[in-house]
């Protein structure tokens, strides 16, 4: 089952995207309330009774002998009211976005398959993974750059290393596929982060 369900904190700020497997638990707890299209918030029991009259639920349904819940696309924190952390994540994506998918050594435009990112510094060289020391480059500046600085190169650059401003909120996605985001999500969706966050040194 590839059942999604965005999660809100008490505040009905979006903090992640869960596994239906964790979202029937929090609600089977009493941890969270099962929110429908129209933001209206449901018990389990509550839920469980709502589900009977269900004739279809986009996200599917969970059967046990005594029942059949519907799986909500949205549920709501009862108690944790902490917003997610306004930082932008270290992924591919994010660098080639950052950098308008510009390589920083010829400053041509490319496809994000024509895109590496670079070691400014190189790491041979006591360079760190990490906003401050990576860039975009295509495949052909990266390979005549090699294992050197721009200055040992002798490569001059169209930009220098930086950390993106954050915008919207950056939340935790808990899949590993790509997810579509749903209609009813919209309304507390700014920007979401797909991909797994770059480790950093």
């Amino acid at each position: 089952m590839n059942a999604s369900t965005l999660v809100l904190n008490r505040n009905f700020t979006a903090v992640q995207v869960a596994s239906w497997e964790k979202i029937m638990c929090l609600l089977f707890q009493g941890h969270a309330q099962a929110l429908d299209d129209n933001y209206q918030a449901f018990d389990f029991a509550d839920w469980a009774e709502l589900s009977k009259l269900m004739a279809d639920n986009p996200n599917g349904f969970v059967h046990s002998p005594s029942m059949r819940i519907a799986i909500p696309s949205m549920i709501r924190l009862t108690k944790y009211d902490r917003l997610p952390q306004r930082t932008v994540r270290f992924t591919r994506k994010n660098i080639f976005e950052h950098y308008d998918y510009r390589c920083a050594y010829c400053g041509k435009k490319f496809k994000s398959k024509e895109l590496n990112f670079d070691h400014v510094v190189p790491r041979s060289h006591g360079g760190k993974t990490g906003w401050d020391n990576i860039v975009a480059s295509c495949y052909k500046c990266n390979t005549a750059k090699a294992d050197r600085t721009p200055r040992e190169a002798g490569m001059k650059m169209h930009y220098l290393p930086s950390k993106p401003k954050w915008h919207g909120n950056g939340i935790v996605i808990g899949a590993t596929l790509p997810i579509k985001v749903r209609e009813s999500w919209q309304k507390v969706l700014d920007v979401a982060y797909w991909h797994t966050e770059l480790e950093q040194d």
